[in-house]
Parts: structure tokens; C-alpha cells; sequence
């Protein structure tokens, strides 16, 4: 069984560098600086950097963040919410039946699927909220559709996870 970058086990198919970067369109070398920095953290084999499932979803939503113009300090504490976050492994190896968000202003973190509670957030927030369709990730990389993250041509899979929807997670981050 491999496990990922914090210890736990990993979810569904491991990507290299060249997968992710073909997913993401983020440079081989961008991937390299992030890791690096500590920003997201791969498991390495050898000289290869390999990446699950959920690690490949942080960096499309840094993307999305790097394009609303998020510092990388607040991006940083964005992501480093999320790695703890059991939702996100959630997502990438379960079906959604509707779309989620997840709104930031760098400090505070949440995710939601309703609409509802995505206006009242935005309503009675004191900051400009930045908000990322995550389910469109997960489209964009052709994962919502199938359920399952698609593999990879070179492939290594290690055992797959609990299929269970997301709830509401929110975080505060310090």
C-alpha cells in the first residue's frame, strides 16, 4: 500500500509529474518549485515525483486560485486547510450528484454544495470571498463523470477509498 505525502493511505491511481502537468497545464518546473516550498508534497520514488489523486485536485484548485490573483502565501494557507480536510479525498473517488465550491479569502476555508449557503457566506462576509468550482476540476479533468479518477497511461494504483459524499467542511486557518 503506498501512502502519501501526511502518512495516510493513498486513494485511487498515482500520477508523475508529466500526468499532473498535462492535467493542470502547470509547468514540470512550477510543479517542482510547489514542492519545494511545501506547497503540495508528492511521495517520491527516486527522482520521481508521484502524486495521488487528491494532491492532483490541490493543484487545479491552486491553479483557479492563481488565476482569481490569491497570493501564494494565502494560497499556501488554503491548501495547507484542504490537506487536512477529509472531503477532498472524498471528491476524487466519489460520484457528485450536484456541484461544489469551495470560497476562501485566504484566511477562512470552506466548501459547499448549496447554493444557499454559498450567497449567505458571500452576504455576511466581512473580506472578498474568492469562490472555485471544484466540481468543474473535477469535470475538467474528466473525473466527475465517471465517478473515478481516469488512469493515467503509466500507472501505479494502490488500494481505492470510501465512496461517500462530501458534507459542508469548513475550516478556520490560523
Amino acid at each position: 500500500m503506498n501512502l502519501g505525502s501526511n502518512g495516510s493511505p493513498v486513494v485511487g491511481p498515482i500520477y508523475s509529474s508529466l500526468d499532473v502537468a498535462g492535467l493542470t497545464s502547470v509547468s514540470l518546473r512550477q510543479l517542482q518549485w510547489w514542492d519545494e516550498q511545501g506547497v503540495v508534497t508528492p511521495m517520491q520514488k527516486g527522482r520521481r515525483r508521484l502524486y495521488n489523486s487528491s494532491e492532483v485536485l490541490l493543484v487545479g484548485i491552486i491553479v483557479k486560485l492563481r488565476q482569481k490573483k490569491l497570493s501564494l502565501q494565502k494560497i499556501r494557507r488554503v491548501v495547507d486547510a484542504l490537506k487536512g480536510d477529509e472531503s477532498i479525498p472524498k471528491l476524487v473517488v466519489g460520484t457528485t450528484p450536484s456541484d461544489v465550491f469551495l470560497l476562501t479569502d485566504g484566511d477562512r476555508v470552506s466548501m459547499h454544495g448549496s447554493t444557499k449557503e454559498i450567497v449567505y457566506i458571500q452576504a455576511t462576509a466581512i473580506s472578498a470571498m474568492h469562490v472555485v468550482n471544484v466540481s468543474e476540476i473535477l469535470s475538467d479533468f474528466g473525473w466527475a463523470e465517471e465517478g473515478t479518477p481516469r488512469k493515467p497511461v503509466h500507472v501505479e494504483t494502490s488500494s481505492s477509498g470510501s465512496t461517500s459524499l462530501p458534507g459542508a467542511a469548513a475550516s478556520k486557518v490560523s
